[in-house]
């Protein structure tokens, strides 16, 4: 059938979206991919140059948070699964305007859920984060049960989603599967997201800001890792609700600025260094307990850190013209304390 696709990929463009479909074209031979994407700040087309004129994927230019428009995306195309990673996702910018993170990361569940009450052969894949949770205590670990208690309004929009989601496989009996990870870091990745914001930094010998004393800590996973979940979770029948996926790799983030430091400048670190006002509402720690998810699954990541991190510093060093070509265009990306923009 030719409208038919075996994924929805919402949000494609962006950072973990695009990384998972170039996962699975990479992977599978077989596999047809729609993605749909509004194309926001956040989006980059090139982020799948490569796949341009490849026949396993289609993609098209809109809003989730337009009902209209995904009414027709499920009236003129066939789909069994959804993964949604179409979503705002930088705290900074809900703390400067939170309105569009509740256009995209509230409604546009919302519409898919209704849309989704007619439709309950399709399995939702919806992405939230571990930031749902709020800031957790010293050597404290966040279950799936654990109550949600969003600090920003970002992960305020997202746990309302997740609460949603929750409510309508109750009342609607649809299928749904909400999955939380950590920070993710690797290719692609937006340039005002910390550790890419840090190595282009550097790389533009500039210091990186540092909010606070930079003691807060946060637990990362490299995107192909999290891709490899992702991929887990597809072709599973028998699905929990929801999902803690982490690496559980917990870092300071003044130590990720020391070793991004030290990969492209050496040792010293002091001088490349500027701490700045922190921003309001900033939690110190977030750490997940990943057991049932690693138990169920088999899963682990496969370096470490350092490898990890070594490898996403040498992508930014050999793909300048590709966030070059953004910072263009957003000029503001690399300021010191963006919260404080009116974007």
């Amino acid at each position: 059938m030719q409208n038919y696709f075996d994924i929805l990929i919402t949000g494609g463009f962006g950072f973990m979206g695009s990384n998972f479909i170039r996962y699975l074209l990479k992977n599978y031979d077989d596999l047809k991919i729609l993605n749909i994407d509004k194309l926001g700040y956040g989006a980059n087309p090139d982020n799948l140059k490569e796949f341009e004129n490849d026949s396993r994927i289609k993609n098209i230019v809109g809003d989730i948070s337009d009902k209209t428009f995904l009414e027709k995306i499920f009236k003129n195309y066939d789909f069994k699964t959804i993964f949604n990673f179409a979503a705002e996702t930088h705290v900074d910018r809900s703390i400067s305007n939170a309105e569009e993170f509740v256009k995209s990361n509230f409604l546009g569940v919302y519409n898919f859920l209704e849309i989704l009450k007619e439709s309950r052969e399709i399995l939702f894949f919806h992405i939230s984060t571990d930031e749902v949770y709020g800031e957790g205590k010293e050597n404290q670990k966040f279950d799936e049960n654990s109550p949600l208690k969003p600090s920003s309004p970002y992960s305020a929009t997202k746990g309302s989603a997740d609460l949603l989601i929750m409510a309508y496989v109750k009342t609607y009996n649809i299928k749904a599967c909400i999955i939380r990870p950590s920070n993710n870091f690797g290719p692609y990745q937006f340039p005002e997201k910390f550790i890419p914001k840090s190595i282009i930094k550097i790389i533009l010998n500039q210091k990186i800001p540092i909010y606070g004393n930079g003691k807060q800590k946060r637990e990362w996973t490299y995107i192909e890792d999290f891709c490899k979940a992702l991929d887990l979770l597809r072709q599973t029948k028998n699905l929990d609700i929801i999902y803690n996926i982490s690496s559980e790799w917990e870092i300071e983030n003044i130590e990720i600025a020391k070793k991004i430091i030290k990969t492209l400048k050496g040792e010293n670190w002091e001088e490349w260094i500027e701490f700045v006002e922190d921003r309001p509402g900033h939690d110190k720690k977030y750490g997940m307990n990943c057991f049932k998810f690693k138990k169920q699954f088999k899963w682990k990541p496969s370096g470490d850190f350092e490898k990890a991190l070594e490898k996403t510093v040498k992508w930014y060093k050999d793909n300048r013209k590709w966030w070059e070509e953004i910072l263009k265009k957003y000029v503001n990306l690399l300021y010191e304390t963006p919260w404080k923009l009116k974007w």
